[in-house]
């Protein structure tokens, strides 16, 4: 069923409820209004008859009969549409003129006047009104009229009552029809423009123009808000089945020179059970070294893979001297006999250097960058000295991770970070640089190669924007591929 449809329904069945609630009160303020103004008639017919019915009970208790009669027709000409009862002071009836309750269905008056008040008699109701006639000869005079002279007036507005909400439900529900199936309009318009949105052109197809009516432009908005978000998850899934692809295609092309050296060295083994020791330990080694290799391959792999799907909700506030600590710790426990110091001197009393990060990324930009540093951040044959400095610069944190190694010719330095750019010597993957750089474009930084001012040794400087309430917080790279071809 259409909504102005359903809007025209309950219109026609509100509307005449309405109109019949709104009749019933009208109805009892009439009715009641009526009796009011029956009250006042009855009130007025007894003080006007009071003159005459006491001058009519002296004259009946002296015996003057000629008087009594004269009295008797003037209180007959003053009650006109009503009934009229005299009692003498015993209650024995003296006159009765016109409609009547019966004497028994009549209370007891008690003081100078009682009512008007309503007495059921002979299955009818009466409005009755008893004023005490006082005087030498007091009396009591009683005067009625049906309740039901009022009935037509009540009727008349009953009827009215009914045929306003008869003609109520066709007129309402005509009406609303018409006022709803134009106020859905631009719900119709709405409803066609989605359902002729092609799929593949999402949000930026849907095109709502403001229609001035705030619940069609809220669902509009809501519409557009749900295209928005269906079309960024299908970006990612894109992205993640990209990622996936590109991980497959670097895992197989990168993997095959270490297997290919794990089964000729195997191939050897079996070919040559009676090896000497010598030349057995040799190949053990070559494939302890190409195991090693192969697994910091594929773990460098899924961590790639981790920062190319990492999603917005993972990053937060976070302190950068945390994951630093961390990372040196670390390095320290699995390579004591390095020479690290660490430098936080800057910072204290500036309440750290808070970030918007996350954690993990940031961990594994300290662990690979202190790694690097540890594998050739030495001269030959001399110790491995490593500098780790934290400090701020103006809205930056800057990171600096200097060692006394070779140094890299200036020329190379932007090659360092690119995926499986490796040193001839290097025993490393050739990703852990390409990890640092991807996590600083995740945290919208930089990361840069120089020479310390000793000049020698080299020097990996980091520069993160920090956390200020003041600047809005930049969302993550729209696109990420640090694990393809390109990156």
């Amino acid at each position: 069923m259409r909504l102005a449809t359903r809007i025209a329904i309950w219109a026609a069945v509100i509307l005449p409820l309405l109109v019949l609630g709104t009749g019933a009160l009208l109805l009892g303020l009439v009715t009641h209004d009526l009796r009011n103004d029956q009250d006042a008639k009855l009130r007025d017919r007894a003080q006007l008859e009071l003159p005459y019915v006491r001058a009519y009970l002296n004259a009946d208790h002296q015996g003057r009969t000629r008087v009594e009669e004269n009295q008797h027709q003037k209180v007959l000409s003053a009650a006109l549409d009503v009934g009229i009862r005299v009692d003498d002071a015993s209650g024995h009836e003296l006159l009765a003129e016109g409609r009547l309750p019966a004497l028994a269905a009549l209370p007891v008056p008690a003081g100078a006047a009682l009512g008007p008040l309503t007495v059921h008699s002979d299955r009818q109701s009466w409005r009755v009104l008893a004023r005490q006639v006082d005087g030498a000869n007091p009396g009591t005079l009683w005067v009625a009229v049906p309740a039901s002279t009022t009935d037509p007036q009540v009727n008349a507005v009953r009827g009215r009552i009914i045929l306003v909400a008869l003609l109520a439900a066709p007129l309402s529900g005509l009406l609303a029809f018409g006022l709803a199936r134009r106020a859905t309009r631009p719900l119709s318009r709405l409803g066609s423009r989605a359902a002729a949105l092609d799929p593949t052109a999402g949000a930026a197809d849907f095109g709502h123009q403001h229609s001035g009516i705030t619940e069609v432009d809220e669902l509009a908005d809501a519409l557009e808000s749900a295209l928005a978000r269906y079309d960024d998850q299908a970006a990612r899934t894109a992205q993640a089945l990209e990622t996936a692809r590109s991980f497959s295609a670097a895992a197989s092309h990168e993997l095959r020179t270490p297997l290919m050296g794990l089964q000729t060295n195997l191939d050897v083994l079996s070919a040559h059970p009676h090896l000497s020791a010598t030349d057995r330990a040799e190949i053990m080694a070559d494939l302890r070294a190409d195991h090693r290799r192969l697994l910091d391959l594929l773990t460098a792999l899924r961590t790639l893979a981790r920062g190319d799907l990492v999603e917005e909700e993972a990053f937060g506030p976070l302190d950068l001297a945390e994951p630093v600590a961390a990372a040196a710790t670390e390095l320290l426990r699995r390579r004591p006999e390095l020479d690290l110091r660490v430098d936080f001197q800057a910072l204290e009393g500036t309440g750290g250097l808070r970030v918007h990060g996350w954690e993990a990324g940031l961990r594994i930009a300290c662990d690979n960058l202190l790694l690097n540093a540890a594998v050739h951040g030495h001269a030959p044959g001399g110790p491995t000295r490593i500098a780790v400095t934290l400090r701020r610069e103006g809205a930056q944190a800057v990171l600096t991770v200097d060692d006394q190694g070779p140094g890299i010719p200036e020329a190379e330095r932007a090659a360092v970070f690119d995926r499986f750019h490796r040193r001839p010597d290097s025993p490393g993957s050739g990703l852990g640089l390409t990890l640092v750089a991807q996590q600083v474009a995740l945290h919208r930084g930089t990361v840069t190669v120089s020479t310390p001012p000793g000049g020698f040794g080299c020097r990996f400087e980091i520069r993160l924007p920090l956390l200020s309430n003041d600047a809005p917080t930049l969302p993550l790279p729209v696109r990420r591929d640090w694990i393809g071809e390109t990156a």
